[in-house]
């Protein structure tokens, strides 16, 4: 049986986002890197690995990628701060 399109588009991006992840766990054992006062849902190296994993499959809006990403990772961050984050991180990238 064949995936519809997007079905396909959010598996892959399942799969990369677990190879990408994998790897930076092996890179660097910190979860966090920058202090927050309240312990976010989505950890700084979570973010950082949606953010290589979009960069990896050139996804460049940002609509479009809160549109293909799985409801695992979509429930656990918003949209504007994901945003905030993701340029706090930036260095860390």
């Amino acid at each position: 049986m064949k995936l519809p399109y997007k079905q396909f588009i959010m598996h892959n991006f399942q799969a990369n986002y677990d190879k990408i992840f994998k790897v930076l766990n092996k890179i660097e054992k910190l979860n966090s890197f920058i202090v927050q006062i309240r312990k976010p849902k989505l950890s700084d190296k979570e973010l950082i690995a949606i953010n290589l994993t979009a960069e990896y499959m050139s996804i460049d809006s940002e609509c479009q990628l809160f549109r293909i990403l799985p409801l695992n990772l979509k429930n656990r961050i918003e949209r504007s701060v994901y945003n905030r984050r993701k340029r706090r991180l930036f260095e860390f990238v």
